[in-house]
């Protein structure tokens, strides 16, 4: 597949954009993954929340192969989008003010606990609240954003701030404001978003990075592995079992 084809050049630019935060971003990954493992060592849990299509990354990291099994999704009724009808339903729950602290307030999240809140834009009320509620309750806040949104947009919160300005780490993805890698003589719109690559490997290597933060310390991260493989549901049920009261995914 040649880079002169639309297709080609999508795949050039998600490599661009993946070579960009890995140079760039090492420090806050790096930064990320330890306080995550600060607090599995220490007995904490781990969330992720995201909304919309930022929804994506966040599940991309909750009972994985491969991922840590106590981090748990954080999940708000109708903000993934495109699970309720309409589907425009879930845009209009991340500006609802008040949100976020209601799901906090009956979430199993406290003081200690990390949250890894992921908003491309971070301009709407449900993810700022969100990060600015879970430190005020006690947990470290990880925000997975586009920094040029909050140079580039208004945000659509009351104090005019941003998800970055309420996080104690911020990985930024470098999507351009818009998320559209593409445009065409021939097409009206800008098209082929890369948010969504970009995210979830920001998400996977600061769950790497935790894993070999973890195994420097001598502690065994408690990962889980394939069920499609010979012994996976034997390791997944052992794992469960001795992190039964940081799992919030299973009964």
């Amino acid at each position: 597949m040649g880079g002169n084809t639309l297709a080609g050049r999508f795949l050039d630019a998600a490599i661009g954009l993946l070579e960009r935060v890995r140079d760039e971003e090492a420090a806050n990954i790096a930064a990320a993954g330890a306080a995550i493992a600060d607090t599995v060592a220490a007995g904490g849990r781990l969330f992720a929340f995201g909304a919309g299509h930022s929804s994506l990354a966040a599940q991309d990291v909750v009972y994985r192969a491969g991922g840590l099994a106590v981090m748990n999704l954080l999940a708000v009724p109708g903000a993934v989008g495109v699970d309720v009808m309409p589907a425009t339903l879930g845009s209009a729950l991340e500006r609802v003010d008040g949100l976020a602290a209601a799901v906090l307030d009956s979430s199993p999240a406290r003081a200690g606990d990390v949250l890894i809140v992921v908003s491309l834009s971070g301009r709407n009320a449900l993810p700022v609240e969100m990060a600015l509620n879970a430190r005020a309750l006690g947990l470290k806040v990880i925000g997975v954003t586009s920094v040029a949104y909050a140079t580039g947009t208004k945000s659509r919160h009351a104090t005019g701030t941003y998800l970055r300005d309420h996080c104690d780490i911020v990985l930024d993805s470098k999507i351009a404001v818009g998320d559209a890698e593409l445009t065409a003589e021939s097409v009206e719109a800008p098209f082929a978003p890369a948010s969504t690559i970009v995210t979830s490997a920001l998400m996977q290597a600061t769950v790497a990075a935790a894993a070999g933060e973890l195994a420097a310390r001598g502690v065994q991260p408690p990962l889980l592995r394939s069920g499609n493989v010979d012994g996976g549901h034997e390791w997944n049920d052992r794992v469960m079992t001795e992190y039964a009261d940081r799992i919030f995914y299973r009964r």
